[in-house]
């Protein structure tokens, strides 16, 4: 469930189109297991949806029924998606948030950030 989500190939695509290869996906020995990662270079990518994850973005709204689930299950997400940054960021790593929302306006933009991490 949590693998090749939509906004993962929209991403990966984009990549590959750019020849922007070598990638690892849900790379196992990287803190968090990053959706995209580039061992070498200390490169993680994460592809966030915007529901799943509650886009700062996009004010999406809460599921009526079952509310109090559904907030508890997407602070989880949230909370699991901060300490993978923090793990991640105190052994070094570059890392790099991708929000669907903005994927869907601009790819080459998401692509151009990508990029930029290489260079840092």
């Amino acid at each position: 469930r949590g693998r090749d989500t939509g906004p993962e190939r929209m991403m990966r695509a984009a990549l590959s189109a750019e020849g922007i290869r070598g990638y690892r996906l849900n790379w196992k020995k990287a803190p968090g297991r990053p959706d995209i990662a580039w061992p070498k270079r200390k490169v993680a990518v994460f592809v966030h949806g915007c529901f799943w994850h509650m886009c700062p973005h996009c004010a999406r709204s809460m599921p009526k029924s079952n509310g109090r689930w559904w907030k508890n299950k997407l602070s989880t997400n949230q909370a699991r998606d901060h300490r993978k940054l923090r793990e991640l960021r105190k052994e070094g790593w570059r890392v790099l948030t991708v929000w669907e929302c903005q994927l869907k306006k601009s790819t080459r933009r998401e692509v151009a950030r990508v990029v930029r991490l290489f260079d840092q």
